[in-house]
C-alpha cells in the first residue's frame, strides 16, 4: 500500500465516522475532506474543486427548482384533495392510494419532498377516518422511497451515480433506464406493505389532547403574585422572568377576567394576578420567596386553558433546509421574532421540556407551538417549519399551475428525446418557470438544497482522488480476493449488502459515490459488466428501509409515534424483497458478462 492510498483510506474512514455521528454538519465535513485532499497533495486545487463544475450539480440544482415550482403552484395539493375524495373508509384502500400517489409523485420529484408534501394530507385523512397515523405514515415514506427508484430524477442518488459514470467510460443513465427494475420494485414493495406490512405496523393512537401527548403538565403551573412581590408594576418584559427565573409566562388571569393567552411583553403585572407559567417546579420553589410568588395547588391543565379566541396549539416539524437547524430558540429570538411560544420539543419520540430555549434544533424535531394561526402559517409558507395539519390558506399560485406543468413537460420532453443534454433540458424548464413568473428569482435560490449540492460535488472530487491514487483498485482487489471464488452473482450481492449497510449511518448519495468506484473496479478486475454493478449500487443506496435515518423516514418518525425497531421489523423484510428483485433482474437487463 502506497502512502497516498493510505492517506485516502484514512480520510475515507474519518469521513464515514463524521458522517455517521453528525457532530459536524455534513456539508462542512465534505468541504474539509476536499481541503484535506489538497493539503496532503493528493489532488491539485483545480482537481479538488472540479466536482463543483460537474454538470450533475447543475442538473440537481435545476431539479430542485422544477419540483419547487410544482409545490409552489399547488400541484401536489390537488393530488392531496383527490386522495380525500377517493379514499373511502377502508384502511386497506386508503393505504394503497397513499402509496400509489407517493410512488408516482416521487418518480418525478425527490422522495423527501414528496413525503413532506403529503404528510399533512395523510394526517388529515387519518384524523377524518379515525385511523392511527402509525398505520399510514410508514407506507407513505416507503411508497415515496420505492417510487424514487423508477426514474433518473426520482432521487438525487440516481443523478449522482449517473453523473459519475462518464469517469469510468460509461454513458450516464437515461431517464427511464432504471424503470425496468424500478417498477417491479414498486409493485412488489406495495404488495408486501399491503399484505404483510400493514399487519406488522403498530397501532398507536395519539393522546386525546396535545398537552397530554407532550406531557407538558409537569412543566406548567399557576402561580399567584403576592402583595409584596417585587414584580408588581413591572411589565413582563421588564420582569425578565424567562432570562432570570427560567420561567415563561403563557397567560394571565386577573380578577374575574379570562386568561389573556400569550400576553404581550408590555403587559403590566399586578397584585393577586394568577400567572400560567412554564418551567420546572424546583425553579419556582427556588425563586418564589425573592420573586414574591406562590404556587397554586389545585391547578389542572387542558388544551382549552392554552387556547383563546385567536390563540391555538399547533404541531410543526423542522424540515430539511430550515434556517432553524443547528440554532436554539434563544439564539433565534423565537418568541419575540415570530410571536409564538414553543411549549415542548419532541425528538424521535422523546419529549424535551426542560430549558428548551437552549436546545439546538435538528431536522425532524416536532415543536408544540402556541400562537396565532396567521403567524404559524407565515413561517410555514417560508418553509422554515412543516405544519402537521393542512394549512387553511396556502399561498399557492393556481393561475400558474399550467406553467409549472409545462416547464416540467419541457424538461421531460428534451430529456427523453436526447435533443439536448440533460443539464440543458433542466435549465430550459427553469427558464419557463421564471419567464412565466411562476417563481421569483429569489425563491429559486431558496429552493436549492445547497448542503446536498456541496456533498455531491465534494464526493465526486473524492472519487477522483480514489481513482488517481489507486485506492479504489486496492479495495477492489481486496474484495475480489475474498469473494471472487463464489461467482459474479455473489460479488454483486455483496456490493448491494455493503451499500445498504453504508447508507444507514450516512447519506444515500455519499454511500453510493463511495461504493461506486470500488464496485466498478471490482467488476473490471473480474471481467464483468461494470454497469450492472453501478446499477446495483444505485438501487441499494436508494432503498433505505431498515432504520428511521433515511430523510423520508425521519419526517414520519415522530408524527407516526414510531419506535426505532418498528422500522427494523417492517423494513428488514422489505429490504430483502428489494434485494431479491435487484439480484434477479439486474443481470437480466444488464448481463454480468459483457
Amino acid at each position: 500500500m502506497t502512502t497516498q492510498i493510505a492517506i485516502v483510506l484514512a480520510l475515507l474512514f474519518v469521513t464515514l465516522v463524521l458522517f455517521g455521528t453528525e457532530r459536524i454538519p455534513i456539508e462542512i465535513v465534505s468541504i474539509l475532506l476536499v481541503i484535506a485532499l489538497v493539503v496532503t497533495n493528493t489532488l491539485s486545487a483545480s482537481e479538488a474543486f472540479a466536482g463543483f463544475g460537474n454538470d450533475i450539480v447543475i442538473t440537481v440544482a435545476g431539479l430542485f427548482v422544477l419540483t419547487g415550482g410544482l409545490a409552489k403552484t399547488g400541484v401536489v395539493d390537488v393530488v392531496g384533495r383527490r386522495l380525500h375524495r377517493f379514499a373511502g373508509d377502508s384502511e386497506f384502500r386508503i393505504t394503497a392510494l397513499i402509496m400509489i400517489a407517493a410512488a408516482l409523485s416521487a418518480a418525478v420529484m425527490k422522495n423527501t419532498t414528496t413525503t413532506a408534501m403529503f404528510l399533512p394530507v395523510v394526517l388529515g385523512i387519518g384524523a377524518r377516518r379515525s385511523i392511527s397515523p402509525s398505520k399510514l405514515l410508514m407506507p407513505l415514506a416507503f411508497g415515496a422511497i420505492l417510487g424514487g427508484t423508477c426514474t433518473l430524477i426520482g432521487t438525487s442518488t440516481n443523478l449522482a451515480v449517473s453523473g459519475a459514470l462518464p469517469r469510468y467510460g460509461m454513458e450516464p443513465f437515461s431517464m427511464f433506464e432504471l424503470t425496468r427494475v424500478g417498477v417491479p420494485i414498486v409493485g412488489c414493495g406495495m404488495l408486501y406493505m399491503l399484505l404483510v406490512g400493514l399487519r406488522l405496523l403498530p397501532r398507536r393512537d395519539p393522546a386525546q389532547s396535545l398537552t397530554e401527548q407532550y406531557h407538558v403538565r409537569q412543566y406548567m403551573t399557576e402561580v399567584m403574585v403576592l402583595d409584596d412581590s417585587p414584580l408588581i408594576g413591572k411589565t413582563l418584559g421588564e420582569a425578565r422572568m424567562s432570562d432570570d427565573l427560567d420561567l415563561t409566562v403563557l397567560g394571565i388571569l386577573r380578577g374575574a377576567e379570562q386568561y389573556r393567552i400569550a400576553p404581550h411583553p408590555h403587559e403590566q403585572i399586578k397584585a393577586d394576578d394568577l400567572l400560567l407559567v412554564q418551567g420546572r417546579v424546583e425553579d419556582i420553589l427556588r425563586v418564589k420567596s425573592e420573586a414574591g410568588i406562590e404556587i397554586k395547588a389545585d391547578f389542572s391543565l387542558s388544551d382549552a386553558l392554552l387556547e383563546g379566541s385567536d390563540i391555538e396549539l399547533f404541531e410543526a416539524m423542522v424540515p430539511r433546509g430550515s434556517d432553524f437547524i443547528g440554532r436554539s430558540l434563544k439564539r433565534l429570538g423565537f418568541r419575540k421574532r415570530y410571536q409564538l411560544v414553543v411549549l415542548a420539543i419532541n425528538r424521535h419520540g422523546v419529549n424535551l421540556l426542560s430549558k428548551i430555549s437552549t436546545v439546538k434544533l435538528r431536522f425532524g424535531d416536532v415543536l408544540l407551538l402556541q400562537g396565532n394561526r396567521e403567524h404559524v402559517e407565515g413561517i410555514a409558507a417560508d418553509d422554515q417549519i412543516l405544519l402537521l395539519e393542512e394549512i387553511s390558506k396556502r399561498q399557492a399560485r393556481p393561475s400558474k399551475r399550467r406553467w409549472a406543468l409545462l416547464a416540467f413537460g419541457v424538461f421531460l420532453f428534451f430529456s427523453v428525446t436526447h435533443l439536448v443534454p440533460l443539464p440543458v433540458a433542466v435549465l430550459l424548464g427553469v427558464l419557463v418557470l421564471l419567464a412565466s413568473r411562476s417563481l421569483r428569482t429569489s425563491e429559486m435560490y431558496e429552493m436549492i438544497e445547497w448542503r446536498l449540492i456541496i456533498l455531491i460535488a465534494c464526493m465526486i472530487s473524492f472519487g477522483l482522488a480514489m481513482e488517481k491514487t489507486g485506492a479504489d483498485q486496492y479495495l477492489a482487489d481486496f474484495i475480489v480476493s475474498g469473494t471472487g471464488q463464489y461467482g459474479p452473482l455473489a460479488v454483486l450481492a455483496g456490493f448491494f449488502i455493503m451499500t445498504v449497510a453504508l447508507t444507514q449511518p450516512m447519506s444515500n448519495q455519499a454511500a453510493a459515490l463511495v461504493m461506486l468506484p470500488i464496485a466498478v473496479k471490482s467488476a473490471l478486475a473480474l471481467g464483468l459488466n461494470p454497469r450492472a454493478f453501478a446499477v446495483a449500487v444505485t438501487f441499494a443506496a436508494s432503498c433505505s428501509f431498515l432504520t428511521p435515518l433515511e430523510p423520508a423516514c425521519v419526517l414520519v418518525y415522530t408524527p407516526g409515534r414510531y419506535r426505532f425497531f418498528d422500522f427494523v421489523r417492517v423494513g428488514s423484510v422489505l429490504t430483502i424483497v428489494v434485494f431479491a428483485i435487484v439480484i434477479w433482474l439486474v443481470p437480466v437487463f444488464w448481463p454480468l458478462r459483457p
